[in-house]
């Protein structure tokens, strides 16, 4: 387990290279490093007593359902990935039963960290949906292969959070994502009315160009990645053979997925940075989890390779990590680059930190896959400005 991360450094990121490509060793050290602080703790009930509640202490009863649900967002397709060999095999059985302890521990009234489903003003069915979406992305590993007692108390913590009315913006996917995971998790109440309402006032929202406004206007911020594009199609996706022509709206929202997708690569310049534009930006690389769930679920356009992607999110880890972004601790900082407090709205806590770790979604494609296989490839940006000529940009019609 620990020599994969050895392999990729003393500091769990990438060995010393000028460039700043990575190997598919690296990418999952610098996800498992992220992700370790969150599981270990939590396994042990240990992480109500040491996740960090001084910055924002007012969101103390929320960063923990934060961490844990933003972390399995993330790390959920590697978990559910069938066929590793060697190494990488057994460091991925160790953190599919460190995961699934971690969610017994989450949602069992008698653990030492129970987590708040149910109570203050709806933060909680934000990151309860985070959570339901990792068990929609890993539906055996994090459905199937829970003991029945864990499958009960996370489907009734689930359903806890139907006490909130979410708001009439992007927090509609929040409530839909739960009622996916209820799906998945094969319980017989999901509530098809909350999903209906979200998909179809999305499909009210939509602005053109692959993009959706968050609500009835648009913003200029990375929401669009963090929670509309990935929650509106993994939704559609669970109930596409329901009986609502979600199987005729599923090819639409993947062609607006597809066009978003190609407007992020080219957000990527050629030294890995990125605007720092919106809300929420102490996301940090979690700004690109559309265009690693592109790449992980195959809709990328046919202009962007696959490894031109890998290349782009690379080189935006690489330059992430080369910055200060963790406590003494391991726990991370608010900022894009090292700790940048300002630049946290006061809703952000040290747990919404973790919705990070969704650039990581490529790791749950098989080493075998083009993604990882294929040779390193620049990306768009890279390539235009070493003064390259291709083909201009168009809208999507």
């Amino acid at each position: 387990m620990n020599s994969i991360i050895r392999e990729a450094g003393p500091n769990g990121t990438r060995r010393n290279r000028e460039d700043d490509s990575m190997t598919r060793s690296e990418w999952l050290a610098a996800m498992l490093r992220i992700a370790d602080p969150v599981l270990d703790n939590l396994a042990e009930g240990k992480l109500r007593a040491n996740l960090p509640t001084v910055f924002h202490p007012n969101r103390a009863d929320f960063t923990h359902l934060e961490a844990l649900g933003r972390t399995v967002c993330g790390i959920a397709p590697w978990l559910e990935l069938g066929g590793l060999t060697g190494e990488e095999a057994v460091t991925q059985a160790h953190y599919r039963d460190l995961t699934r302890r971690a969610i017994r521990m989450a949602v069992d009234p008698d653990s030492p960290d129970y987590m708040n489903f149910s109570k203050g003003y709806g933060q909680a069915l934000v990151d309860a949906a985070f959570l339901a979406h990792g068990v929609v992305r890993a539906p055996r590993q994090l459905g199937a292969c829970l003991d029945d007692d864990t499958r009960r108390l996370l489907a009734k913590a689930l359903r806890d959070t139907r006490v909130f009315t979410p708001f009439v913006c992007n927090w509609l996917l929040f409530s839909a994502m739960v009622e996916a995971a209820l799906f998945v998790l094969g319980e017989p109440d999901c509530d098809m009315t909350r999903v209906d309402y979200a998909v179809n006032m999305h499909q009210s929202w939509y602005k053109g160009d692959g993009l959706y406004g968050d609500g009835p206007d648009f913003h200029w911020d990375y929401y669009n990645s963090f929670v509309i594009h990935p929650m509106l199609l993994d939704v559609v996706r669970t109930f596409e053979y329901k009986g609502r022509d979600y199987d005729k709206l599923l090819p639409i929202l993947t062609e607006r997925s597809a066009r978003y997708a190609a407007i992020l690569e080219r957000l990527i310049a050629p030294d890995g940075t990125y605007p720092i534009i919106g809300r929420s930006i102490t996301y940090r690389f979690g700004a690109f989890q559309l265009l690693a769930q592109a790449a992980l679920s195959g809709f990328l356009p046919e202009d962007v390779a696959p490894a031109q992607v890998r290349c782009a999110l690379s080189a935006v880890i690489a330059r992430t990590l080369k910055s200060p972004m963790f406590d003494e601790n391991g726990w991370l900082l608010p900022g894009v680059y090292g700790e940048q407090p300002g630049l946290a709205e006061g809703y952000i806590s040290t747990g919404s930190l973790y919705l990070c770790e969704s650039v990581f979604l490529p790791l749950g494609l098989s080493p075998d896959a083009p993604f990882w296989r294929d040779p390193d490839q620049p990306w768009t940006a890279k390539k235009l400005w070493a003064g390259a000529d291709m083909p201009c940009d168009h809208a999507l019609e």
